[in-house]
C-alpha cells in the first residue's frame, strides 16, 4: 500500500498541483497564531508546549481516521493514504518559480527572472548576476524538494499510515513559522520548534543528500559533502547543497547581491558556474534521486513479500 500510495499522490499532483497555501497553510497558520496567543509568554517551555499540543492533536486525529477506515475497508483507508500525501507533499507546491525563472533566463529576462526569485525568496534581487539567479533558485529548489518531497516520504514510510507525512509538515511548518522569528516579543517560544525538527529532519536530508550522491557524480558529492558542508551556516541545509551541487558539478554559494547588500557564503560544489543549463539538470537530478527512492521501496516490498 505504501508504494501505490506515494505513485499515485505523486501523479495526481503532477495532474492537479494543489494550492499548498490556501489548503494547508492557511488552516496550519490560523492554528499557529490561536496557540500563540494563548501561550506565548516568551518561554521555550511554553512553546514546547504549544508544539507537543499542535504536532499530538494533528498526529492523533490522522491515525484515528486512518484505524477507523481500515476496519471499514482496506480501500478507504488508502485513499486516506493517499488524499494526506497529496496535502502533505509535492513537487508543484513552488516549482512554479523554479520554471518561471528558468523561462525567464533562457529568454534574456533577467529582471523579470531577479524579480520572480525574490518573489519566491522574501528577499530583493535588483544587482544580482544572471548566474548568482540561477544559483539561488537551483539552492531553493534542491531545499524545496527535500521538505515537500524527500522527508515527507521518509515518514511516511517509517510510521504507520499517513501518521508520519503528516508529523513532518506540521513540525517542518512550526519550525519556519515559530523557529524562524528573533524578534524580542517573540522570544525564545520557537526554539524548541526549530530543534525538534532539526532532529526529525537529521536522518531524512541526509538520506536525500546519499540518493543525489547515487544518482550523480558520485565521488564529487561526497567530497563536497565532507569538505564543504561544514562552512554552511545551517549545517544541515549544507550537506544537501553541497552533495546536490557535487553531484552536478555546478558551484553554488558564494557571494550574491541580497536586499541591497552583498552576502558572504561559503562556496559549495564544483565545476562550472551555475546558469540555466544547470537549472534543468537541477529537475533531473531531483527526479533521479526520486526513482532511486521508489525503486529501493519495490525492492524491499518484493524481498518481503518473497520472504514471506
Amino acid at each position: 500500500m505504501t508504494l501505490f500510495s506515494l505513485i499515485v499522490a505523486l501523479l495526481i499532483e503532477q495532474v492537479r498541483p494543489l494550492a499548498a497555501q490556501q489548503v494547508v497553510g492557511a488552516p496550519l497558520a490560523r492554528l499557529s497564531g490561536l496557540l500563540v496567543e494563548r501561550f506565548n509568554d516568551g518561554s521555550a517551555r511554553h512553546g514546547q508546549l504549544a508544539w507537543w499540543l499542535l504536532v499530538l492533536a494533528a498526529v492523533a486525529l490522522t491515525a484515528a481516521l486512518f484505524y477507523l477506515l481500515c476496519a471499514i475497508h482496506p480501500l478507504l483507508a488508502f485513499a486516506f493514504n493517499v488524499g494526506v500525501l497529496y496535502l502533505t507533499m509535492g513537487f508543484r507546491h513552488e516549482s512554479h518559480f523554479f520554471t518561471d525563472i528558468h523561462l525567464a533566463l533562457r529568454m534574456g529576462e533577467l529582471d523579470r527572472a531577479r524579480a520572480l526569485l525574490g518573489e519566491w525568496r522574501g528577499h530583493q534581487y535588483r544587482e544580482a548576476s544572471s548566474s548568482e539567479v540561477a544559483r539561488l533558485a537551483i539552492e531553493q529548489a534542491l531545499l524545496s524538494a527535500h521538505r515537500n518531497v524527500f522527508g515527507v516520504v521518509f515518514w511516511f514510510i517509517i510510521l504507520p499510515g499517513p501518521l508520519g507525512a503528516v508529523l513532518y509538515r506540521v513540525a517542518r511548518y512550526l519550525a519556519e513559522d515559530w523557529g524562524s522569528r528573533r524578534d524580542a516579543e517573540f522570544g525564545q517560544f520557537g526554539a524548541f520548534a526549530r530543534k525538534a525538527f532539526e532532529i526529525i529532519d537529521y536522518v531524512p536530508i541526509r538520506l536525500t543528500s546519499a540518493s543525489f550522491s547515487v544518482v550523480g557524480d558520485f565521488e564529487g558529492a561526497i567530497f563536497c559533502w565532507r569538505t564543504q558542508a561544514v562552512l554552511w551556516a545551517d549545517k544541515a541545509s549544507g550537506i544537501l547543497l553541497a552533495s546536490g551541487a557535487g553531484a552536478m558539478g555546478v558551484r553554488l554559494g558564494m557571494p550574491v547581491h541580497e536586499s541591497g547588500e552583498v552576502m558572504e557564503r561559503p562556496e559549495l560544489g564544483l565545476g562550472d558556474e551555475a546558469d540555466a543549463d544547470y537549472m534543468q539538470s537541477t529537475v533531473g537530478l531531483v527526479w533521479r534521486a526520486l526513482l532511486l527512492c521508489l525503486l529501493l521501496l519495490a525492492l524491499v516490498g518484493v524481498a518481503g513479500w518473497v520472504g514471506g
